[in-house]
């Protein structure tokens, strides 16, 4: 059960963090969504989709896992991993979202879209 409450923790977190987002970069119609190793930017999505995949990609993670940690045991000696992998799920996609937020903010500085 534990696992439904970090699942909907790190779902509000990361939609808050895109609907923060969306007010800040209210001016772009577009948004980047990959950049070169150079910084140029190679593709770019409607502002919604942009700020949308991340958290839509981190909940359906988060969901797929909580219903197969419902369902099965884990291995012996692997019970202890659960929580702090969905710990770890939820930090990373976190921290993705947030490098995303930076990239855009570092391009929009550099004049691209």
């Amino acid at each position: 059960m534990a696992t439904v409450g970090i699942t909907i923790f790190f779902a509000l977190l990361l939609c808050g963090l895109a609907i923060r987002a969306n007010s800040r970069f209210r001016n772009q119609d577009r948004l980047p969504m990959q950049w070169w190793l150079t910084g140029d930017v190679t593709w770019s999505a409607p502002r919604g989709l942009a700020l949308a995949s991340v958290p839509a990609l981190a909940i359906g993670i988060l969901t797929i896992n909580a219903v197969l940690a419902m369902n099965f045991q884990p291995r012996p000696g692997q019970e202890s991993i659960v929580i702090p992998t969905f710990i770890g799920i939820g930090i990373v996609a976190t921290g993705i979202q947030l490098l995303h937020f930076w990239l855009i903010e570092k391009s929009q500085h550099r004049g691209g879209s």
